[in-house]
């Protein structure tokens, strides 16, 4: 099954590429590799600002990754034309914006994972880390960065 029609199923539509907030590129090639920014979460079109474990619960904060998770598909499609050209996502970065005694980092950022196992099947599957951390540009709850490997 296409990419393009798992994610009609999913009922989701790819955004366009966020213009850079700094001095950076939005993603980079490398060899078969593309590099993506980190993206933050967005609600409404604006930062999804909170703190995991003070104003936010995880269920909340996994329904951020998934929006991250979204916006990032839409830079992977920019970057490559094609998310069909996919063989692999390879790794997630996730850094939640989290009280110190938050400890649920992983639960949260399940919620990009988990979307990018439904869009690709085995091939979504990939490494992974998540962090808390004091603050994330502009308050967001979360921001994530990918790495994908492509034809």
């Amino acid at each position: 099954m296409s990419v393009y029609d798992r994610l009609k199923e999913l009922n989701i539509e790819l955004p366009p590429v966020a213009t850079p907030a700094a001095a950076y590129l939005p993603f980079v090639h490398s060899d078969n590799l593309v590099f993506l920014s980190g993206h933050i979460a967005k609600k409404d079109g604006k930062p999804w600002v909170g703190q995991l474990g003070l104003m936010m619960d995880v269920a909340e904060g996994q329904a951020a990754a998934r929006a991250v998770a979204i916006d990032l598909l839409g830079t992977l499609h920019a970057a490559t034309g094609d998310l069909n050209r996919v063989r692999r996502i390879v790794k997630l970065m996730s850094l939640v914006n989290s009280t110190r005694s938050f400890t649920e980092q992983h639960l949260v950022t399940n919620g990009a994972s988990e979307l990018f196992a439904q869009v690709f099947g085995t091939r979504g599957m990939h490494a992974r880390s998540a962090f808390g951390v004091a603050q994330i540009p502009l308050g967001a709850c979360i921001e994530i960065e990918l790495i994908a490997e492509v034809d």
